[in-house]
């Protein structure tokens, strides 16, 4: 059956229709609210065609219809019409940016809070991925009238790592000092992959009598480097999910909600779309468990050209498509002006 101009009309009219009001579109809804310039009995009849070629589907409950995924898929690919943000709008995207962010964690998190806040939806941002990063600088700090420490320890990509560890009773503050300072003469400059290489044996003639404590804040060094993926996962907005009508079903809210504390799952969402560039995927293009009912839409975003890693948006298939893709590439944009500052 041939898709003709009347029949992406009307595909087109449901689509926007049950974007916004949630509710499965009848054919004297379209006639109303759309000048189609066609009864109401003609675009039943087209209805019907664009259900024989599943890109319409009928609830149980409904004499109307609602897009199918395929439906969804035609309308981004085909029919959807790009919106822009309005100037006020861009212009509050850049004032969120040009506060004062001292960490590349910082950006990402008010990233994810931004694009939660503007769409309604789940975000995620993906972070740089720190295989490659060099050490900065590393500090240990004593923890006030207790046997413990605090290591910081920064990198290239501007993440700021923290771990808090027990320290031996006769350990000093100034021992602590004169420690991190070795350490910063031996580390910096080096990727935190060298870190299991020769320079070790260095470290170890300078601060014999430490040994044992070098040794610990070397493994922890080598946790921070091997976070699974080396990239970090920023999620805001999860409870959006429970204001879609589409999940008031408490079974199908949990297996998204599970699905969203899989930090390793989350990630190959990412790493499951190009490298570059915008991705739409639609309902079961998804091949992650628990979220064949969702669409997930994400963006690179790049410093000096070089990707950097992801920020993406999940809601229901019934999203809206065209605000998305323009919340994103404008969060995008000034995501990766404000990172420049760290990369230097």
């Amino acid at each position: 059956m041939r898709m003709d101009e009347r029949k992406k009309q009307v595909l087109a009219a449901i689509v926007q229709d049950y974007i916004l009001t949630g509710e499965p579109v009848g054919s004297r809804t379209i006639a109303r609210r759309y000048n189609l310039g066609v009864s109401p009995a003609t675009i039943r009849n087209e209805m019907a065609d664009l259900e024989e070629m599943g890109l319409l589907e009928q609830p149980h409950t409904s004499a109307g219809r609602i897009p199918s995924d395929y439906g969804y898929r035609y309308y981004v690919d085909c029919l959807m019409e790009p919106e822009k943000l309005t100037p006020a709008e861009e212009e509050y995207v850049r004032k969120r940016y040009n506060q004062k962010m001292l960490e590349i964690e910082q950006v990402l998190e008010e990233t994810a809070r931004l694009l939660s806040e503007m769409t309604a939806y789940t975000a995620i941002a993906l972070g740089p991925n720190q295989n490659n990063a060099i050490l900065e600088q590393v500090q240990i700090l004593p923890v006030h009238s207790t046997n413990k420490a605090l290591l910081v320890a920064i990198t290239s990509t501007g993440m700021v790592e923290h771990r808090i560890f027990t320290i031996p009773v006769n350990v000093t503050p100034e021992d602590l000092t004169r420690i991190s300072r070795v350490l910063n003469a031996s580390l910096q400059g080096i990727a935190l992959e060298e870190l299991r290489q020769a320079v070790l044996r260095d470290i170890y003639r300078e601060v014999a009598q430490h040994r044992g404590l070098i040794k610990q804040v070397i493994d922890l060094l080598q946790q921070i480097l091997a976070l699974e993926g080396g990239e970090k996962v920023y999620l805001e907005g999860i409870l959006n999910i429970l204001s879609q009508p589409e999940f008031k079903n408490l079974e199908k809210v949990k297996e998204i909600l599970a699905f969203l504390e899989r930090e390793e799952a989350l990630r190959r969402i990412f790493k499951a779309t190009p490298a570059s560039g915008l991705t739409i995927r639609i309902g079961q293009e998804n091949k992650e468990e628990g979220i064949d009912k969702c669409s997930v839409v994400t963006i690179s975003y790049a410093v000096e050209g070089k990707i950097m890693g992801k920020v993406g948006l999940l809601g229901p298939t019934r999203m809206h498509y065209s605000r998305v893709i323009s919340v994103l590439q404008c969060v995008a944009d000034s995501l990766s002006r404000s990172l420049k500052q760290f990369y230097r």
